[in-house]
């Protein structure tokens, strides 16, 4: 479908542009009568006129050696502009852009639009920039860029049981000592003498000569030990005496009475069940720890390590951990009312069920060892069997096997056991089955009962000899532990 371009008689007719046509048709002057405006647009275009030369056969063709150029009268004016082919020699003159198919009005509303969203992204910007310092890498923060703490809600008074409490923790804590027990060894490879650690505990201080109190089982198995006090200073202690079968041991050392506070004495004859107490310790060598509850038994029996019963213990819910052994059990005045030692737990730790030896039994047993070194008993001066045994003769109370020479028990004319010079058969002696009406059944039974008694005191010993009860009076004399 070609017109020719010179002849006006078709310019009317649409003629379409190829704006990709290829660059070695333009160079030969083929002008195309079917350019379109845009590979896919359909709107009409006014017919171009060349400013040079004529069309051939219909065809305008430009001259080879010069390019095509279109002036902005004959330009096509679609509703699209002309991308520009490549590689070619066509130029569009100025003048000929296509018009947006967007009205002005709106296009400016967007405008200001985009433009006042702009305007206020960056006035947020600056404004938080400018509330918050710039924090570069490895700076510290300053102290306005820190957040703010909530505020401290002030307290209010303490109950006067808090108060008291307190005040005696302070006031006694100071008397609570840290022991470690130590193992001296020879080292086989230069005979160096070391300390070995094996255990610690805790301890309190008796009086101002430096006596330190103790369980017994703190320091069993070791050569010496070392004390610990409040301050932070240290010493090497020695034994006074130790007495096994009350869980009770005493130490000494050797420093300045003004870094000693002993802690007053009380008694364990009038405490009463629910009454408050504190237990104070200090374990593995950390600070001092309080532990607060009543007592929840009295009269309470347990067994030593040498397997004596320590009678008349109490008992009390205070916390008593592993570590807290030795430590003194106080009233809420801050008297001394016992020795934490022991608890029952099938785990090892605290399980509400805590026991410590009576301050009376306490007083009675220190006392001795500081002054004999040693427990001094009182006692009958006799030989006695094993429970065991007893039970297998048929015996019900403590069978005498033997009697000391000159001891009390042979003054009183009691009776051993021997043996028939003439038939040769065994000949039971006493068997003691009551001390001042208390009944005896057992060993333990006659411990007990004499370890309420005093050296020199009078008791009536009650026996059975050949099937009758006999009435003795014995008068206590000390015996060694």
């Amino acid at each position: 479908m070609g017109h020719d371009l010179v002849d006006g008689s078709n310019r009317d007719a649409p003629i379409l542009l190829d704006p990709y046509a290829a660059a070695s048709d333009l160079a030969a002057g083929q002008a195309r009568d079917d350019y379109p405006c845009a590979p896919d647009a359909t709107a009409p275009c006014e017919p171009l006129s060349g400013s040079s030369g004529s069309a051939e056969h219909g065809r305008g063709r430009a001259p080879a050696s010069s390019p095509l150029e279109v002036s902005a009268a004959a330009a096509p004016r679609c509703s699209a502009e002309l991308p520009p082919a490549m590689g070619t020699a066509a130029r569009v003159v100025p003048g000929a852009s296509a018009q947006s198919s967007v009205p002005l009005g709106r296009r400016l509303l967007l405008g200001a639009l985009l433009l006042q969203l702009l305007v206020i992204v960056a006035l947020g910007w600056g404004l938080t920039r400018a509330a918050r310092p710039e924090h570069r890498p490895g700076q510290a923060p300053t102290p306005s860029a820190m957040p703010s703490l909530s505020p401290i809600a002030p307290r209010g008074p303490m109950l006067e049981v808090e108060q008291r409490t307190i005040d005696t923790f302070r006031a006694a804590s100071p008397s609570v000592v840290y022991i470690t027990q130590l193992s001296v060894r020879e080292d086989p490879f230069n005979r160096d003498v070391l300390a070995i650690p094996r255990g610690s505990g805790s301890g309190f201080i008796w009086d101002k000569s430096g006596h330190i109190v103790t369980n017994f089982h703190v320091i069993a198995g070791g050569n010496a030990a070392r004390v610990t006090l409040s301050d932070g200073s240290a010493y090497n202690a020695s034994l006074v005496g130790e007495a096994a079968d009350k869980d009770i041991a005493v130490l000494h050392i050797d420093a300045p009475s003004d870094r000693l506070l002993p802690l007053p004495v009380g008694t364990s004859a009038d405490l009463a069940v629910g009454q408050m107490v504190l237990a104070i310790g200090n374990p593995f060598g950390l600070d001092h720890t309080l532990s607060t509850g009543v007592i929840s038994g009295l009269g309470r029996e347990i067994t030593s390590m040498t397997g004596h019963p320590i009678q008349d213990v109490v008992q009390t819910d205070a916390a008593i951990n592993p570590g807290n052994s030795g430590g003194p059990l106080l009233d809420s005045s801050g008297r001394l009312i016992g020795m934490n030692t022991a608890i029952y737990s099938p785990s090892g730790a605290s399980a509400g069920v805590g026991f410590a030896v009576p301050v009376d039994n306490l007083n009675r047993v220190v006392t001795q060892l500081i002054a004999f070194g040693k427990i001094v008993r009182p006692g009958l001066g006799i030989q006695i069997a094993e429970a065991h045994v007893a039970h297998r003769v048929g015996v019900k109370g403590v069978l005498v096997l033997g009697v000391v020479s000159g001891s009390p028990a042979e003054q009183a004319g009691i009776e051993p056991t021997r043996r028939n010079s003439g038939t040769g058969a065994i000949v039971l002696g006493d068997v003691i089955v009551a001390v001042d009406g208390e009944s005896v059944e057992r060993p333990e039974d006659l411990y007990r009962a004499l370890d309420r008694k005093s050296v020199g005191e009078q008791v009536k010993i009650t026996v059975l000899r050949d099937g009758a009860r006999k009435d003795l009076a014995v008068t206590l004399a000390p015996l060694a532990d």
